[in-house]
């Protein structure tokens, strides 16, 4: 199908001609700079990452650092912007093919070609490191092999942009790279020049075994290995990798930052030194015309370097050759020169025989008492490594290199790594998160979502989470299932009989079935004081767990005040009275002029309805 930017102009400068390909977090196109007159890879960001303002702010702040960098390793940034909707980074066209593509024809790589691949990779990495910025994701993906062998470096800064973006794709996009990422990127989300290195270490890696070190069937049980596990020799998964190559992979990838290269130019340093002593390597080409040929050839038939400072580089086979006259002597002088190192070898495996011991186990042994127990055999503890273990007690020994029982000379020290116990995640605060926001904020705290129950709850609103199990702040080991309980909403329930119950009767019903009651006052000449006159819902209608119901509950009748009556002809103030609602009781006196004299309850005094007043009338 037709991609749909193809033939598009954008920002009215470039014109997109191909789609070359389509990653984590953008799309890249073959385009003409129709300013400039000149093809350049024209990188679109994808929609989701384009719509988060704060990842293009650090995009944009990234690309400007980026493009300040100028060396022929690196993928030039020419322009960056914006036209519309799309967010757009303008760099180099490299025409060639990544280091990924090579992995996938070639597989693994011989021992010369893997160091002639990432020789270029650290002088791209170093000078970015010189210019104070950090990658931050070195991986196959990012390092470009042009039809004419230059290696190029690609996407300096974009790694931290992504990282920065509160796009819910976020972490979608990190995944990708997370076989590549050092430990402190995955527990803290800081890198620096060794993060770099590290990266450039699992690169290696995989450049001579053809794959990664960690596999997990998710992005967090890799992350998992990278924090706890230590990465392999090269060697125990592939035969004929040398063991410098081996060294070279396991001091880039310690697990402790201090305890790598500190930087890409450090690295590089070592790598030149190992590719000088390997059997048939003339180095890397330092031109980037001319950098490596990746073809099927043996490494022998490489280019070689026009120029650069392998001072150790085996000079060419014609300077090699002997004179005419003296070239017979070459195998004589050779053999003899062979038989002298093996004696030399087996006198000294002979004498060193009678000074090794066995290295003892002190597994599972304190420092101290470690120390002691190879102090016996004669051999020295340094402990300074450590790492997190889930079944090794804090401060004791979980293994030594040697490995217990290896033969080791006499003074030899044994490298232990001592256990800091399992390390810990909090259960986040995901009460009142939507299932997918809380699922989120587990998995970022290394831990798994495990099961999801839905549960009433009066309060939660329907979808939301309302509790955690285990509970939310307590430590957990990482990896552990967090049980999910989300509401339901309020539980419906049977509105009970209240009207005609006595306030206290009514109250009682709904608290037995799960509701409150607002209560408000109300005279009534019909219901007795106290007892409920209505209610906000019927009885027998459906209503939610925990609703206050309105009761209305009577005062007894109203008040009345009591009005004035003396003076009038007896039969009008009884019926007055009346009227009103009031009880009279009259009293005659011997006089018979039939007016009342006295009221018993003066003028304009408020009393309840059904109240006696007597008169007296003479």
């Amino acid at each position: 199908m037709r991609d749909a930017f193809v033939g598009r102009i954008v920002d009215g400068r470039y014109r997109i001609e191909a789609r070359i390909a389509r990653g984590g977090m953008a799309t890249v196109y073959r385009a003409t700079d129709l300013r400039l007159d000149r093809i350049v890879a024209l990188k679109i960001m994808h929609a989701t990452l384009a719509e988060d303002p704060g990842f293009v702010a650090r995009f944009e702040r990234e690309a400007r650092s980026a493009a300040k960098l100028s060396h022929p390793r690196l993928v030039s940034v020419f322009d960056q912007g914006t036209d519309g909707p799309l967010v757009y980074l303008v760099m180099e066209y490299v025409a060639g093919r990544t280091v990924r593509d090579i992995l996938r024809e070639h597989g693994p790589l011989l021992p010369q070609r893997a160091l002639a691949i990432l020789d270029p990779v650290l002088e791209a990495l170093a000078a970015a490191h010189r210019a104070g910025i950090v990658h931050r994701d070195v991986k196959p993906e990012n390092v470009m092999i042009s039809q004419e062998g230059a290696v190029k470096v690609t996407d300096f800064g974009l790694a931290r942009a992504i990282a920065t973006s509160s796009s819910t794709t976020t972490h979608g996009v990190l995944i990708g790279t997370v076989a590549y990422l050092s430990p402190e990127q995955v527990e803290g989300g800081y890198a620096d020049t060794r993060s770099d290195v590290y990266g450039a270490g699992i690169l290696l890696y995989e450049l001579l075994t053809g794959e990664v070190p960690y596999a997990g069937e998710t992005p967090l049980s890799v992350a998992y290995q990278h924090v706890h596990g230590v990465v392999p020799l090269p060697s125990t998964t592939r035969d004929g990798i040398p063991p410098e190559l081996d060294e070279l992979v396991a001091i880039a990838t310690a697990r402790e930052p201090d305890h790598r290269y500190v930087d890409a130019e450090e690295f590089l340093g070592a790598v030149r030194d190992v590719s000088g002593r390997l059997p048939g390597f003339r180095g890397v080409a330092t031109s980037p015309t001319r950098a490596i040929e990746l073809e099927t050839q043996p490494i022998a038939r490489q280019a070689g370097s026009s120029g650069g400072n392998r001072a150790r580089r085996p000079p060419p086979a014609a300077a090699r050759r002997p004179p005419k006259g003296r070239r017979r002597r070459g195998p004589t002088l050779l053999a003899l020169l062979l038989l002298l190192a093996i004696l030399i070898g087996v006198g000294a495996y002979l004498i060193g025989r009678h000074h090794s011991v066995a290295v003892p186990t002190v597994a599972n042994l304190s420092i101290a008492a470690a120390s002691a127990k190879l102090g016996e055999a004669g051999l020295k503890l340094d402990a300074s490594q450590t790492q997190f273990s889930d079944s090794v007690n804090s401060g004791l020994i979980i293994s030594t290199n040697p490995p217990a029982g290896q033969s080791a000379p006499v003074g030899t020290t044994v490298r232990a790594i001592v256990s800091k116990g399992p390390q810990n995640s909090a259960v986040p605060n995901v009460a009142g998160q939507t299932t997918s926001a809380a699922s989120g904020a587990i998995s970022a705290a290394f831990l798994a979502v495990g099961s999801v129950s839905q549960v009433f709850d009066d309060h939660a609103p329907a979808g939301t989470v309302v509790s955690t199990g285990p509970a939310i702040g307590t430590p957990q080991r990482l990896g552990t299932s967090i049980n999910l309980f989300v509401s339901k909403g309020p539980k419906p329930v049977k509105m009970p009989v209240v009207v005609g119950l006595s306030r206290n009767q009514a109250t009682a019903a709904l608290t037995a079935a799960g509701l409150g009651a607002a209560v408000t006052l109300q005279y009534s000449d019909t219901i007795p004081t106290g007892n409920v006159i209505s209610a906000t819902a019927s009885a027998g209608q459906t209503v939610n767990h925990g609703t206050a119901i309105g009761l209305v509950v009577s005062k007894g009748p109203p008040p009345v005040t009591v009005p004035n009556v003396v003076d009038l002809h007896a039969a009008d103030a009884v019926a007055q009275l009346k009227s009103l609602g009031l009880t009279v009781v009259v009293h005659h006196g011997t006089i018979a002029l039939d007016r009342v004299l006295s009221q018993s309850v003066p003028a304009g005094t408020i009393v309840p309805k059904f109240t006696t007043i007597i008169l007296d009338v003479v």
